[in-house]
Order: structure tokens, then C-alpha cells, then sequence
């Protein structure tokens, strides 16, 4: 497995994240197509077999069985707790606190987290969404303090405006305070407006990039009018893409097929050719869509290839922010 730092920072981590939403209870939440316990674990395993050590989930995935599933792993499989780089979030709703980023919300919910990950630290703490409501000096000191405690190593943020970006950072610096050293945002073939600014920013500012659904939550592994049980199921997902995003995946399934490789691996391996990119967040609910995210790390798309990808896209609006 490949390794690069995040961001400016020297936190090395698996140039693939394990994203964990997939992970907990159908009864739980608002996925009826997660894994519970005993099928999630054997995922885990291979994910950490095949150096996979970069793992990613959230308090509200399964309204916390995620945690708890991946707090089993943290102490079944690797052999030290700090070979592995866990991240999680905060923002939404959950039974113990209400939604948002104010310093009642953040305290209350990274004790949570802690209780069910089984551990007495988050290397990566993010915030989930933007928070309109709380002033953003109020939303970085709380995390400041949670740098300080010694339960969170470092700060990062999920899908939001450039602008709010940049603003948070600003405070943080001129507050003295941690900043957000990662962003994870909506980054994929069929949805590219985050190269308009976010990316440039981060770029810039040395801010490590590790996109959620990269694979466009399934879209982009299959033929486009294959359906599966968690794209028949997948409220938030429908909002996301549109009929116009045939031509892409049909591109893709295009490449895949000159090159004889699962259309998965194409298109992770554009995702990993860009250089603001330190690891796109790879969901699993089968093996080998592990084994196609390892595998995407040695496909080197051709120049030809990347403009036969990027050909159908054209600009649509901003999606994945609510």
C-alpha cells in the first residue's frame, strides 16, 4: 500500500481511505443496504491486510453502530492502535445532542464517539457540514480545546463553500487555533465543480483532499442503467446525479473494457491521478471492492484516456452540501 502525508501535516496515511458508512446495522439509521457486524468485519480484516490503514466514519452512519463496529475492529486487528488513522465526524443529529457545531454539540458528541470507537482519541475530527447557525469562532476554539485535551489529534472539515473554508481557517489563525488540515468533499467524474475553487484553495494551502464517493456511490462501477439495492434505496444518493451523466459512465465503461479491468478501478484511478488528492474514500460492502481500490492505485491513466473521461462532463450545480 501506498502512503503520503495529509496536507502540510506529517501524518502519514493509506493513499485509499476506508469509508464506514457501509458499515452497521440495517435497523439502524437511514441505510437499509449496511453490513452488520459479522459481514462488516471480515471487510475490515482485508482492509487492513492489504495496508488499508486510513479509516473514515461518522457518529451519525447507522446512528452509531458504525463506531461501535469499527471500535471492534480498533481492537481485534491491528496490532497498536496507532497503525491505523481514524477519522470520524460531527454535526448531525444524534439521541445525545441535537444537530450542529456549538461548543455544547462538539464536547457532547466526541465523548460519544469515543465510548462507542472504544478509544481514548480521533486522529481526524471533522466537522460533517457547515454550521450556519454557530459563530465559527465558537465552532474552532471548541475544537481547539479538544486538540488540546489530547482527544482529537487533528481537524478537518466535510462539504462546504470555499469561502466558509477559507473563513474558518482565517480564524483559526488569527485565534491561534488548530485549523482544518483536510477537507473532505463531493469529488468524482460526475460531479467535478469542486475544481473550481475548493481544490485550487487546498492546493494552495497545503490542505489534504479525500473525497467522499469517488465512484459517484456506485454509479461509475456498473453500467449505467444497472441498479443495485442500495441505489433503489438511496434518498440522498438520487439527488446527486441526473439521466445527463450516462455519456460519463459510458465513457468509463469504455476505457474499462479497452483496458480489461473492472470500470471501479478506472474510475478511482482518475480520481488518484489528480495531484491535489491525497486519498479518495473508498466504500465497501464486497472484497473486492477493496481489492479494485488497491488495484487503481497502479493503473496510470494515459493523457488520452484522462480527455476521453473528462470529454462528456458539463458543468451542473453544486450538489452534496445539505
Amino acid at each position: 500500500m501506498k502512503s503520503t502525508r495529509l496536507g502540510r501535516t506529517g501524518l502519514q496515511v493509506s493513499r485509499i481511505c476506508l469509508g464506514c458508512m457501509s458499515f452497521g446495522s440495517p435497523a439502524r439509521g437511514n441505510h437499509a443496504w449496511t453490513l452488520d457486524t459479522d459481514d462488516a468485519m471480515p471487510l475490515l480484516r482485508r482492509a487492513y491486510e492489504l495496508g488499508i490503514t486510513f479509516w473514515d466514519t461518522a457518529n451519525t452512519y447507522s446512528d452509531g453502530h458504525s463506531e461501535e463496529i469499527v471500535g471492534r475492529a480498533l481492537r481485534e486487528l491491528p496490532k497498536d492502535r496507532d497503525e491505523i488513522v481514524l477519522a470520524t465526524k460531527v454535526f448531525m443529529p444524534m439521541p445525545e445532542h441535537r444537530m450542529g457545531l456549538s461548543r455544547k454539540a462538539i464536547m457532547t458528541a466526541v465523548e460519544h464517539s469515543l465510548r462507542r470507537l472504544g478509544t481514548d482519541y480521533i486522529d481526524l475530527y471533522q466537522t460533517h457540514r457547515w454550521d450556519p447557525h454557530t459563530p465559527i469562532e465558537e465552532t474552532m476554539q471548541a475544537l481547539h480545546d479538544l486538540v488540546q485535551a489530547g482527544k482529537v489529534r487533528y481537524l478537518g472539515a466535510s462539504s462546504m463553500w470555499a469561502w466558509q473554508f477559507a473563513k474558518a481557517n482565517q480564524v483559526a489563525a488569527l485565534s491561534s487555533t488548530h485549523p482544518f488540515v483536510s477537507m473532505q468533499d463531493h469529488y468524482n467524474l460526475l460531479n467535478r465543480e469542486e475544481e473550481r475553487e475548493m481544490l485550487p484553495l487546498c492546493a494552495d494551502q497545503g490542505v489534504g483532499v479525500i473525497p467522499w464517493s469517488p465512484l459517484a456511490r456506485g454509479r461509475l462501477a456498473r453500467p449505467w442503467d444497472t441498479t443495485t439495492a442500495r441505489s433503489e434505496t438511496d434518498a440522498f444518493g438520487k439527488t446527486l446525479y441526473t439521466d445527463s451523466d450516462r455519456s460519463i459512465v459510458e465513457a468509463v465503461q469504455s476505457v474499462a473494457a479497452a483496458r480489461g479491468v473492472p470500470m471501479a478501478q478506472v474510475a478511482t484511478a482518475w480520481v488518484l491521478s489528480k495531484p491535489a488528492i491525497t486519498a479518495p474514500i473508498i466504500g465497501a460492502t464486497r472484497l473486492s471492492h477493496l481489492e479494485d481500490a488497491v488495484a487503481a492505485l497502479d493503473l496510470a491513466l494515459t493523457d488520452d484516456e484522462i480527455a476521453a473521461l473528462e470529454a462528456p462532463y458539463t458543468p451542473r450545480p453544486v450538489s452534496g452540501f445539505a
